[in-house]
Formats: structure tokens, sequence, C-alpha cells
């Protein structure tokens, strides 16, 4: 179950963290269109999980708040907002303003993201003498307390480790202590947890979610495995083909999906199911970027595909309480889906 949020007023009448609004992003220097009127929104102390197919766009979305898109890749149109700040069109100061201070960012490999020939402790001291203007030893001391914070047993000796000489579970959490320092507003996790086996990937997502409810952090977490987003997030988004096909709270859309791609997700992920001989699969496969069809762009793998749902774009509706789908016949179709008991089995 998604971990509970912290006690306070109403999220829904708090102003978001992190606010999203009609984002278009181009690849290829602008000449197609890959991710297509993007919106959502995460509050502080929510946790909102991009979910879909690889290519679906949710990585692109990701690392456009961020300001970390590729090069030949570029917000098109559309806007993000970050605690009020601009995001879209800053620039590189303001980035680097932002990055390590309102916003924090943990990676899926992060070794890749340490330097091999500097001790962790270094790495995450400097920026505190850098940022938050902290003496050598205040930095080392608040280094020490930060690694304690994420779980890191004898944070004083991994304070003098390499990254060689650390797990990749150890990593990971050396990476989350580097990115709480500044007490962001929003932390992003893209595929953070996905290299680690089952043991260190829950003990990854409680401290996520201790991180959410003790700091009121802003939770913005990007994967492929519904486990994962079931688990620690309290709304989610599904992506396909670059578009949000439906969108609404964890528990509602696991139980109850409301477009065909949500239902086929779930079908596929057999989570717990080791009876089966055989895995799911969704046939065929999603439209290449800047060939999507003038229609519903699922409807060539759809089993509920009429005439209707080819004709001409498929908008974006409410469908329920606090819920959105992409779906012409949502309110016809009875769609069957699991419950994240289940689903994290």
């Amino acid at each position: 179950m998604p971990t509970s949020q912290p006690e306070g007023p109403d999220p829904a009448a708090v102003a978001p963290v992190l606010a999203v609004e009609g984002l278009h992003i181009t690849v290829g220097g602008g000449r197609v269109e890959a991710v297509r009127d993007v919106s959502f929104s995460v509050r502080a102390g929510e946790s909102v999980g991009l979910v879909g197919e690889s290519g679906s766009g949710k990585t692109l979305t990701c690392r456009s708040v961020l300001g970390a898109l590729p090069p030949g890749c570029a917000v098109s149109a559309g806007r993000a907002t970050l605690s009020g700040t601009e995001l879209t069109g800053l620039d590189r100061r303001g980035w680097e303003r932002l990055r390590g201070v309102s916003l924090g960012a943990v990676f899926q490999d992060p070794a890749s993201y340490l330097n091999p020939s500097l001790t962790v402790g270094r790495q995450l001291a400097e920026p505190l003498r850098v940022r938050q203007g902290l003496s050598r030893p205040d930095a080392h001391r608040r280094a020490v307390e930060l690694f304690a914070a994420v779980g890191l047993h004898q944070p004083e000796q991994v304070y003098h480790r390499y990254p060689y000489e650390l797990s990749g579970g150890m990593l990971q959490r050396v990476l989350i202590a580097t990115a709480i320092a500044g007490d962001p507003d929003l932390l992003v996790a893209d595929e953070a947890t996905t290299a680690l086996d089952t043991v260190v990937q829950a003990e990854v997502l409680d401290l996520l979610g201790r991180l959410r409810s003790e700091r009121g952090l802003a939770l913005l977490l990007v994967s492929h495995d519904l486990a994962v987003v079931a688990e620690v997030c309290d709304r989610i988004v599904v992506l396909y083909a670059g578009e949000v096909v439906e969108d609404g709270p964890t528990e509602q859309v696991l139980a109850a999906p409301a477009h065909p791609y949500t239902e086929a997700l779930l079908r596929v992920a057999s989570i717990g199911d080791w009876s089966r001989r055989e895995l799911a699969v969704i046939p065929g496969r999603p439209p290449e970027a800047g060939r999507a069809p003038s229609g519903c762009r699922f409807a060539d793998r759809c089993a509920h595909t009429t005439t209707a749902c080819t004709e001409g774009p498929v908008e974006l509706r409410p469908s329920g309480l606090d819920r959105r789908s992409r779906c012409l016949r949502t309110a016809e179709l009875t769609l069957s889906g699991t419950t994240p008991r289940e689903v994290t089995a």
C-alpha cells in the first residue's frame, strides 16, 4: 500500500510543489514530437508515479523537469513550475540554483554519478561547503549525519569509502543522501530501484516513504514496475506513446483501470503469480514517435476498439472522482484490475 502522507491540510487544497501543464517535447532537432500535452502535479508529501512501456515518454518528461533533456530534445510547448519558479526556458545559472537545493534527483545506476577517485564522503561534503557555506569540519559532520539519516550503518566509516568499496544498495543511499542534502522540495527518482535486488529495493522504497513522511518531500517516481508504484505512490500517471492515457489515485486505478492500456499493463505484470507457465504480452508494439495514428494511439493493440476510436483525436476526460482517462468507451467497459496487495505480492 502507498506510504501514508504526513498529517496536515487536505493535499487538494494546497498549491502543488510541481505543476506540469500541457507539456510537449520534440526530438531530432524539433522534427518529431515525442511527448504531447502531458499535465500532472505533485504536492508536498505526495508521491506520483509515471508508468508506461519503454518509449512512452516518461523519462523525457522526468528529464524536462530536471532540465536534463538529451541533445536534440527540447520543450516545444507547455510549462512546468517548481514551488512557483518557472522551469520552462530556465537558463544554466537558473538550473544551477535549483539543483541540489529545491530539486534533488536519484537515478538507476548510482555508481555512474559518483567519482571513483574520491571518497563518497568528500563528494557529499564539498557541495555542502560550496552551497551552504559550511566549514570543512561542519561539512564533514553534516555528511555523516545525512549518511545516518538514509540508513547507512557506521556512517563515519562510509564517509571514507570509495564508490567501488560499497554495494549497489549503499551507493543508492549515498545518492539519496546527496539528493536531500539541500532539503529539496521535490525529489525525482528515475528507475531508482531497477538494478537492486528485491530486499535492497524494499529497503530503499521504505527509505523514500520515510523521507516523504518526515520532510514533507514531494516525490516524482519514474518506473516500469507496477509493484514499485503500488508500494510507494499515492497517484499514478500512465503514459502511452507520449500521451497521458489515464491518471488517478493509485488504489482506484489498480483496482478498476479506466483505460484498456492500464488493464493490459496489469495483466502482463504477473506479479506474484508464478503458477503461469507463460507470461502474458500486449500484442503489437507502440507507434514510433512522429508516426502516431490520428485516433486513439492504442487502438491497434486494443481488444475494445471501434470505428469511432480511429476517426479522430481522443481527449483526456474525467472518468470518476479525481480521475481522467483517454478512452471513448470508459463508461461502458468493465476492465479487470487488481489490488496493491496483489501487485506487491
